[in-house]
């Protein structure tokens, strides 16, 4: 039989707890102890209605004071079927799982405490969730329709997707902006800007609606890592890293889930072969079979409710006669625990994600550990909009993205390494985490806990 053991650490299950109501004795059992099922991922028509309500609450309740926080009064998204705006498919009421034709949404802040004006400027309802304010029998210019709703509300911003550093930000395509700019008259060509300050507040900003199933949804993951790392899929000797990848694309799709990256999985060992980061991510050996004594590491993400998970965790592969993985690895992955520690007590609001990195790797080093952090904001993306907090291959910083400040009501994949030197394996052991938590203002919290214990399988 296999054995599987994943420590949580009690304070990062607290959000989990407070959000679902479950204790947390309760919710560690379900998570360590039933692997995930079918028949607990919503249906189709379930879903669609929870994305609908989630939506709908961001717009009404969180929107207003987003808009406000940045001076922009008027946001327009302009998509053309297939190619489709980043963040206009985020705001995309559930059964429209593309543009149509092309689809204009205008977003208008009137101000003094009134809601958001949502308007489509399309040839279909946009559902509920915008008012249709285009007949084509009536005008049948859709820009010059267009332009009259923009001359009606006299906006003193009129914030396009247009974004030089940031990709989310930047979806309007060429096209469609010479085409808006050539209908708009010189008057109000002046107030086009860039919406990238509120195209990433819309993006990071995390809701209460969204951070009460988050935790759930990162459950979902590791209870898929868990089942993976044993002995119903492992099987020592045989199994191969590439089989494990399979699996885990087929256990998702099987669940009704999606994968937002083809996962990764990989090997380190007792052996003369160095550890290389790109290797260990991208270029995996498909016919590198999983032995006895092996570090086994995975990353692996998964995408529901427009949400999305970014998780790495290992496993050791017990030798005959272990009941445990060997001190040094169980030490190497305390640093890392430790590293993660540092990291996330750095987070401040207005701090860049430079300055939290700086700080980090400094008294890591202090400390005597070797890190390295490239962790990322979550959310609607896997690899989301946001504060960049360093990269694997730009540990002195991240120009731009790295200097946007952090927000409160964000949630990041918290991505990290930490090298240490083990003697009897002759080389360097990286133990890489990747736990998905959210920034309250205050502090840092894990939505479902972390890995402090390695999983483990053996061989009978």
């Amino acid at each position: 039989m296999s054995v599987m053991l994943l420590g949580y650490g009690l304070t990062t299950n607290l959000y989990a707890q407070e959000q679902s109501g479950l204790t947390f004795t309760q919710a560690l059992n379900i998570d360590v102890l039933t692997p995930l099922s079918r028949s607990e991922i919503l249906p189709m028509k379930a879903r669609a209605k929870k994305i609908n309500e989630m939506l709908e609450d961001k717009l009404i309740n969180t929107l207003p004071q987003l808009m406000s926080r940045e001076g922009i009064d008027m946001w327009i998204l302009i998509s053309r079927e297939y190619n489709e705006d980043p963040i206009l498919k985020t705001m995309l009421p559930s059964t429209w799982l593309s543009a149509r034709r092309r689809t204009i949404l205008v977003l208008f802040n009137p101000g003094e405490g009134k809601p958001i004006e949502r308007y489509a400027v399309a040839r279909y309802q946009v559902d509920t969730l915008f008012q249709k304010t285009w007949d084509k029998e009536v005008q049948p210019s859709q820009w010059q329709r267009l332009v009259e709703l923009i001359e009606a509300k006299q906006p003193k911003v009129i914030a396009v997707n247009k974004s030089a550093h940031f990709a989310l930000a930047d979806g309007l395509t060429a096209t469609e902006f010479e085409d808006l700019i050539g209908v708009l008259p010189l008057r109000l060509q002046s107030h086009v800007m860039s919406s990238e300050p509120l195209a990433l507040a819309w993006l990071e900003t995390r809701t209460k609606m969204e951070l009460a199933i988050y935790p759930e949804i990162v459950a979902m993951g590791h209870r898929i890592i868990k089942e993976v790392y044993s002995q119903k899929v492992i099987t020592p000797g045989t199994t191969t890293t590439d089989d494990v990848v399979w699996w885990l694309r087929d256990k998702s799709t099987g669940l009704g889930l999606q994968n937002w990256f083809h996962p990764s999985v990989s090997i380190q060992r007792a052996s003369t072969d160095a550890f290389n980061h790109i290797d260990a991510f991208t270029n995996v050996k498909p016919d590198n079979t999983i032995l006895p004594g092996d570090l086994v590491h995975l990353d692996f993400g998964i995408t529901y409710l427009r949400l999305n998970t970014d998780q790495q965790q290992h496993a050791y592969v017990l030798k005959e006669n272990e009941t445990d993985a060997p001190d040094y690895l169980q030490g190497a992955l305390a640093d890392a625990n430790r590293l993660q520690d540092i990291f996330t007590s750095l987070f401040a609001v207005g701090k860049t994600g430079n300055a939290i990195l700086r700080e980090a790797r400094a008294q890591a080093i202090k400390e005597g550990i070797k890190p390295s952090i490239y962790t990322h904001p979550l959310g609607y993306h896997g690899h989301a909009a946001g504060t960049t907090l360093g990269m694997w291959d730009s540990q002195g910083g991240v120009p731009i993205q790295g200097d946007y400040p952090l927000h409160a009501q964000t949630a990041y994949s918290i991505e990290l390494n930490a090298a240490k030197f083990i003697e009897a394996w002759g080389k360097e052991v990286r133990i890489m985490l990747e736990e998905n938590a959210v920034f309250d203002g205050q502090t840092v919290s894990y939505l479902n806990g972390r890995q402090t214990k390695f999983h483990l399988i053996t061989s009978k």
